[in-house]
């Protein structure tokens, strides 16, 4: 089975330790499954902005005052 050895300096390991131990995990777990969590994270925000894009319009009617001065029709500010 492949492997990997990974340099921390003393300080970084320790707050590995710390991490994995507040998880209720090995060391070696906690590091073997950081990657597969970054992937996960990285797919669920993927999601998660294509479903704001998705129903942005639906929220920009909803809440006109919330819509950034950047995107606002010209006038839209003037009162």
């Amino acid at each position: 089975m492949p492997s990997l050895n990974v340099t921390f300096t003393e300080e970084e390991l320790e707050e590995v330790r710390a991490a994995a131990a507040a998880e209720g995990k090995s060391l070696k777990q906690y590091v073997h499954d950081l990657p597969l969590r970054e992937r996960q994270r990285r797919q669920f925000v993927r999601y998660a902005v294509s479903w704001g894009e998705i129903h942005r319009a639906e929220f920009d009617d909803a809440f006109p005052d919330e819509i950034p001065p950047a995107t606002r029709e010209r006038g839209a500010d003037a009162a």
